[in-house]
């Protein structure tokens, strides 16, 4: 499925299973080259599989353990560090990979440019995907000092790659002036309440094909410190879990976490709460 694409063997995400059967495929995406802060994601991918192994396979909340779920980790892409368009090609196609096969990608980032890769290889797919972005920041600057694909424009480039009012935003709390201005008439935001939000926009989603992607700065540094421009004033780890139980339901054909950054993190609480949201994810997805 995955067939020309440089992989990297990795220890694989608690309970993941053979490909054959799987419904959902991991695959890190270590892309850590625009960063406007803190560098250091490309770590990410590897230290939240790692600690996955000190999870339980069950979740009391969703009633449903990994024994269940049918997915695979593919493993780390082997990424350029500095050719961002070849990797953003080399993401993209394996995203393209996984749907073609008929499973869901589920990309562990890296820097959160690393969206912009299966976005373009499922809007191609699905011409009327929806996006529901979780982050402390708006994203959606046109340029960052002159370049148009960057962590601080990843939005604004899956704005211009949808249709009209298919982006609602979750627990964004930072953002240039001229960025609120532009959500005013591009993007649905829901600031405050993440669970009540999801629980807003589902009707509209009704059926629709939606992809997700979870910065993990929508926490309050409180719960993840680790990632390259943490924001006071975020989420608990206790919503953001809730909110991914409220995906439940819906037609997810994608979905991604990224911006870990374990170095400023040496409680590792920010890949431990990592890795269960992606065992939440898994669960309700696969």
């Amino acid at each position: 499925m995955l067939t020309g694409l440089p992989l990297l063997p990795v220890q694989p995400f608690l309970g993941a299973g053979a490909l054959d059967a799987a419904r959902l495929v991991l695959v890190g995406a270590p892309l850590d080259a625009t960063v406007t802060g803190r560098p250091g994601s490309r770590h990410g991918p590897p230290r939240i599989r790692e600690v996955s192994e000190y999870l339980e396979e069950y979740s009391p909340k969703l009633d449903r353990t990994l024994s269940e779920a049918r997915f695979h980790d593919a493993g780390d892409l082997n990424l350029p560090l500095t050719r961002v368009g070849e990797a953003l090609r080399l993401i993209a196609s394996a995203a393209d990979a996984i749907a073609g096969a008929g499973r869901i990608p589920l990309v562990i980032g890296g820097e959160h440019l690393v969206t912009l890769g299966p976005v373009r290889a499922l809007a191609a797919r699905h011409p009327d995907l929806a996006l529901l972005h979780f982050d402390a920041h708006l994203d959606l600057r046109d340029d960052w000092m002159g370049e148009r694909d960057n962590h601080a424009t990843v939005v604004r480039r899956c704005v211009e790659l949808l249709q009209p009012g298919s982006v609602y935003q979750f627990g964004v709390r930072s953002g240039a002036k001229e960025e609120y201005l532009y959500a005013a008439t591009n993007t649905t935001l829901y600031p405050d309440d993440i669970v009540d939000g999801v629980a807003r926009v589902r009707a509209a989603l009704d059926g629709r094909p939606v992809y997700v992607t979870v910065d993990i700065d929508v926490l309050d540094p409180a719960f993840a410190p680790g990632t390259g421009t943490p924001e006071p004033g975020g989420v608990s780890s206790i919503e953001l879990l809730a909110a991914l139980a409220c995906l439940k339901g819906l037609n997810v054909v994608g979905m991604d976490l990224v911006e870990v950054a374990p170095a400023y993190d040496p409680t590792e609480r920010t890949a431990y709460v990592a890795a269960k949201a992606l065992r939440e994810a898994i669960l309700v997805l696969a």
